[in-house]
Formats: structure tokens, sequence, C-alpha cells
């Protein structure tokens, strides 16, 4: 395969990833082209960048979304490439096609094994036959409560029944025995019914307390897959990350293994080209099922950086270059990386909190690490994600990683919004979170346990 020289490159994104992707851009020597929005027009970012251009009005639709104007803005400047970046256009596949059509190099897949990732039903169905393991369940609907019956006897209780049409919650009932099955099934059933008027129901296993652990891959165009480890996102509220880390902290050695073989099997498997990540659930005996693959960068890959030492971003250039992979030996991995998402939300109730920042006092020192777009002065727009800005940390090992994490909340300072820093002060001191016992529903059974700042 030959080697693609790309030498300029637009970012279809905005904020703190744009910031992240000119970083790299400039240190391989390459031109960044900074789009942005009527509300993005004052970052200080698109400075940063060898050029900038407005794409359109402030509402994602008419700007970070618009494709037609992104492919001008690239042709404008003669942009070799597109960095997507996460959220917006990063899994729209029909973004890719018309890349491709354009010439213009999509850093990431090809759209064929987009479309297959994003059916949630395909892409378990193609896990399943390389290998990897699914949650188990029924195969499609089930019929009546005598099959219910039978399957959950095979699966093993507890089980969960859900709406095929559902969301939200409804039209769901966990089955702890034989016993509750016919009443769980007619009451998932009606509700189902009068919720999304289709009473189609499936079953899974019901895992209690998972814990949600990702593998991040890349893989170049000549088959080649690399693992960047694994991290542990349990730490979420309303399916929202809040803290990430790599390693696992609760990761037995052989599971660690399996895991990151089952990752690259999967990934030569669907022939993946560019950045991955592989979402699992983790249950308490250790075994691992797979919910879905995300085939982007994720916001949370720089704890991978910071424990492997590379750069995701460049290895994603350099694949789109036609370039080679690092050989998988050549890769350690050493200490404990923490990342925590500071957002512009109330740390208790976690309602959006717009405006201007008055005060940015930004904390330093050793193996401190943040990404942000914002400032003193900066005015935090509503219109996009409540995200202002990651703070990561690196220890030897965990507990100097949580200990350095304390520190550098508590040298944090941003005034004239609220942001989530006290919510992870706490989490800091938090013994379930020192002991890595955390799990996805924790949040949420605190709260219903009334619990402060959880």
């Amino acid at each position: 395969m030959s080697n693609k020289q790309i030498n300029t490159i637009l970012i279809a994104n905005r904020g703190e990833i744009a910031l992240r992707a000119i970083r790299t851009i400039k240190e391989m020597g390459k031109k960044a082209i900074a789009v942005y929005s009527t509300a993005d027009k004052d970052a200080h970012y698109l400075d940063l960048a060898d050029a900038k251009v407005c794409i359109g009005g402030d509402k994602s639709s008419e700007s970070y979304l618009n494709i037609p104007a992104i492919i001008s803005a690239a042709e404008l400047f003669s942009a070799d490439a597109i960095f997507p970046g996460y959220g917006f256009l990063s899994e729209n596949q029909n973004f890719v096609e018309i890349c491709k059509y354009h010439n213009i190099e999509f850093i990431g897949p090809n759209s064929e094994v987009m479309a297959l990732m994003s059916d949630k039903s395909k892409a378990k169905e193609v896990m399943k036959n390389a290998g990897v393991p699914v949650i188990p369940g029924s195969d499609g609907a089930i019929k009546s409560k005598e099959e219910a019956l039978k399957l959950a006897k095979e699966i093993g209780y507890p089980v969960i029944l859900k709406a095929a049409a559902g969301g939200g919650g409804r039209g769901m009932r966990i089955v702890q025995s034989e016993e509750n099955m016919f009443n769980a099934y007619l009451a998932a059933e009606s509700e189902a019914i009068s919720a999304f008027g289709d009473g189609t129901i499936y079953m899974e296993k019901f895992i209690d307390k998972p814990k949600h652990i990702e593998v991040q891959i890349l893989a170049d165009k000549h088959g080649n897959v690399l693992h960047i480890g694994e991290r542990d996102c349990s730490l979420q509220r309303r399916h929202q990350k809040l803290i990430e880390e790599s390693p696992a902290p609760t990761l037995e050695p052989q599971t660690r293994k399996k895991l990151l073989e089952t990752a690259i099997q999967a990934t030569k498997a669907i022939k993946y080209v560019g950045a991955g990540t592989y979402e699992f659930l983790l249950d308490n005996e250790q075994n691992f099922y797979f919910m879905e693959m995300n085939t982007r960068l994720q916001v949370e890959h720089p704890v991978s950086e910071l424990v492997s030492g590379l750069d995701i971003i460049k290895l994603m250039i350099e694949i789109a270059e036609g370039k080679e992979l690092p050989k998988q030996d050549s890769v350690s991995f050493d200490g404990c990386a923490i990342e925590c998402r500071i957002t512009a939300e109330d740390p208790v109730k976690f309602y959006p909190s717009a405006g201007k920042i008055t005060k940015w006092i930004a904390p330093g020192g050793n193996n401190v690490r943040i990404d942000s777009h914002a400032y003193a002065g900066y005015v935090v727009p509503m219109f996009y994600d409540s995200m202002i800005g990651k703070l990561i940390v690196w220890g030897k090992t965990r507990d100097e990683a949580i200990a350095r994490m304390q520190r550098a909340l508590d040298e944090f300072c941003i005034e004239g919004i609220k942001t989530t820093i006290d919510f992870h002060k706490e989490m800091m001191k938090n013994d379930d979170f020192k002991r890595g016992v955390i799990h996805t529903k924790y949040l949420e059974q605190k709260i219903e346990s009334g619990m402060k700042n959880a």
C-alpha cells in the first residue's frame, strides 16, 4: 500500500479536542485548519491554527454538523485530510463517504465498518462469530411466557426482560427467580405496549453492579493491530462517564490478558482501520461481555497516552498516511493515570452552568496534564456539550495518582460558573473509589440512598 503524504489537516471539531489535535499536527510539522461557529468565534485556540474559517451559526446543526460548509472549508485550504475528533460527525457514515468522493482522507475507519458497528444487533452478531463473549440472551423476540421460562433456565437467573422498542428504562424487568417470571413478563409486555405501542420483549442475562471496562485499539492499513491497554470508566452518571483510569484497578492479570487478546482478535475479524474502542461489561466473577465498539477517538484517550507514552492522534494521522504501527512488544505500560472530566455543571445536581469564567487558575506540577480550551474571560456557550476540560494525572502507583489528582483539584480554581471540581474532590476521598469497587450503578444507588455529593 503506497504511503499518502498528508500536509494539511482540517479539524472538524471544537473546544479541547480541537486544541489537542492542533498541538499534535503542529508538532508533526503539518498545517492545521480550524473551523468554528459564530458562538466560538473568540476561542483562543483558533489563533494557534495555521488558518481558521467560520462554517456557520451557533447551533451544531448550522456549523459543526454542516457537511457542505466543512467540505468547502477543506477545499478552500486544500486540506489533504479531515480529523473528526469525537461527537459531531465522527461517526457519520455519509460524511466519510463524502470525504472519499472529494478525495479527502477521513482520519478514521471506512463507512462500511462504521455502519456495521453502529447497528447494535449486527455488531453483537459479528462479535459472537469472532469469538468475543456477548451477554447471553434471546435471539430476537420472545414469543411467550413459556419460552421466557425455558430460556431463563438455560441462561441462569437473574435475567432482565427488555422492550425491543424501548428506551429510558421503560418496559424493563429484572427477574430473580422462576416464581417471578410470569408476573414480570406480563408487566414488561403491558408497559411496553402502553409506552411504545409494541409489546415485543427480549431477554438478557442480568449483570448486577458491572464494571465498565474498555480497550483502546489502533489498526493500520497493513493488517497490524495494536492495543494501548484498558481503561476503567465505571464511574458514570446517566451513562455519562465522569472519571476514567488506566489500568483498570481490579482486573486480574489473566482476565486482562484475555480481554486485550479478544479486542485484537475482534479488530482483525472486522478488518478495522484507525483508532477504536471496545466497551465491555465486567461482572463480579471477572467475566467480560462485549457491549459496543466506538469507531472513533474517545474523550478519555489521554489516560492511555500517559501509561503508554504514545500520542494516539499522531498514530491516527500516520495510519491515514499508510504507515505501519509500532509492534506490540515495543509498547510498555507504566504506572497509573486518572482523568477527571471538568464540566460546566452544578457539582451536586449536574445542571448545566453556561456563562463567563471570571477566574481560571489551572493546576500544574510534575505529571499533571490539563486538556482545556478555557481560560479567564472565556464565555462557555450554551449550545454544546458542557465539558470545559480534562484534568489528567500520572503516578507510579494508583495511590500516588489519587494523591496527585487530589492535590491538582485543590489547586484548580474556576470562578464565574459552577463546575464539577468539588464532586471530583469528594470522589478522590471516597473509600469505595480508593478501593476500586465502583460500578456503573454506584452513583444512582448513592443518590437513592440520599448520600451527600453523590
